[in-house]
């Protein structure tokens, strides 16, 4: 490529221009906001895909092995509200219910010229992976990622639209994202349009607060532990678990609420109410996602808090139902799961057309960090700590693969440098 070139127009594409309302004058749908063309859109690779295939990755360098804490929640033993809470055979734990494998969850896509890429989706997405999508990408050129989104897209749509066939094409897309940025020698985030802020305020998730704080975080999510099946008494449970938090956390930090498709209307407009005494930044995924309806009428009613959601959301047009039903303030896509990096500027775009904040669940795991880097309305990265009790190398490990920085707004990450994803993995 010609690196120039490339430079000069992702700096125009940087700046964005969006389109316009959902709605015209005359009432008609107006088409979607649109992302601006990318910078490499013309540019020839030279290059062919050669190989498609599931794998398992592995850290070049793995954290060191440890016993976590006792307690700790980060072990995945903590109870956490659900939507199988309703059942007490499945209430204690989601291993309990969830899928225990539905196959690799990441796929390396191999070129002629021996640069290859990895991309991660969500649970099962290797079935249309290997069944489908592999005999659409063979001998394609990887530059043209837009044109194979929506082959991709479009060849699915009888039996897709969401659920693993969407997660399917998300781990596609980013291997070829990964592959432009290995091939020329830029970064993802370059590739979209370059920084947009020198690193990225961050939140941590979980409810080991006392091991968050210490570290430095001053923006908590906590994952609700009880749901309406457990009654006011698991309601009161839940806002000590808050007020804790805000008495340990002091008047300037910010917690949010995963609620994790648990809640109905009523109770969170009455948990709402109950925890606004603490400042809530936000509450998260109170309904089942498919809910437009009860996300809107829950943001009409609730002034408390900001409503957010979007983690089990897909594509652009099911964002367009939150944004027609007035149902977030914040929304929450995962790169993995709603379409990948170029389904991402999509809903990004649209999101900015409205002034929305886009905050990627669990940005800072699968390359999502990129994104935020370089876009304006994407304010934060979510972050998980290792659990707590483990010797000091894990978590000087931690903070070194991630960038990590102290300043006033508590931690900050920002993703690698290194070309494309910037995956340091062993693939066998």
């Amino acid at each position: 490529m010609n690196r120039r070139k490339f430079m000069e127009t992702s700096a125009a594409f940087s700046a964005g221009i969006l389109g316009g309302p959902l709605m015209s004058e005359k009432g008609e749908a107006a088409p979607l906001p649109s992302p601006p063309p990318l910078p490499f859109h013309d540019e020839r690779s030279k290059l062919k895909i050669t190989g498609v295939r599931m794998v398992r990755p592995r850290p070049k360098k793995p954290l060191p092995p440890y016993e976590p804490a006792p307690g700790s929640w980060s072990t995945g033993g903590a109870l956490v509200a659900n939507p199988m809470s309703i059942y007490p055979k499945y209430k204690a734990q989601r291993d309990s219910f969830m899928a225990n494998d539905l196959g690799p969850e990441a796929v390396e896509i191999t070129t002629d010229k021996g640069i290859k890429g990895i991309g991660f989706g969500g649970p099962g997405c290797s079935f249309v992976i290997e069944r489908h999508l592999t005999k659409l990408l063979l001998g394609e050129d990887p530059f043209n990622v837009e044109e194979l989104w929506d082959i991709m897209w479009r060849s699915t749509l009888y039996y897709g639209r969401k659920g693993l066939v969407v997660h399917a094409i998300s781990a596609v897309d980013m291997a070829l994202w990964d592959i432009i940025g290995i091939a020329s020698g830029m970064p993802v985030y370059a590739l979209l349009g370059g920084e947009t802020k020198p690193r990225i305020p961050a939140y941590c998730t979980g409810n080991d607060v006392d091991q968050h704080i210490e570290f430095g975080f001053k923006r908590l999510k906590l994952a609700v532990p009880y749901g309406p099946a457990d009654g006011r008494d698991g309601m009161k449970k839940n806002v000590e678990l808050i007020k804790r938090t805000r008495e340990h956390l002091g008047p300037d930090g910010d917690i949010m609420l995963d609620c994790w498709m648990a809640l109905t209307e009523d109770y969170t407009i009455e948990f709402a109410e109950m925890a606004a005494p603490y400042r809530i930044y936000w509450m998260e995924e109170c309904l089942q996602p498919d809910d437009y309806d009860g996300f809107g009428r829950l943001r009409a009613r609730i002034k408390s808090t900001r409503m957010a959601t979007g983690e089990h959301e897909y594509t652009r047009y099911g964002f367009r139902l939150l944004l027609e039903h007035h149902a977030a303030d914040i929304w929450q896509p995962d790169i993995t799961m709603c379409g990948g990096p170029s389904e991402l500027r999509h809903i990004g775009a649209l999101a900015a057309a409205y002034d929305i904040p886009v905050i990627p669940h669990g940005g800072w795991l699968h390359g999502a960090a990129h994104y935020i880097l370089a876009t304006t309305n994407s304010p934060w990265c979510e972050m998980f700590l290792p659990p707590p009790g483990g010797p000091p190398e894990v978590y000087q490990q931690f903070e070194e693969e991630n960038n990590i920085t102290r300043g006033p707004e508590g931690i900050y990450m920002r993703p690698p440098d290194r070309p494309g994803f910037g995956w340091e993995l062993v693939v066998e």
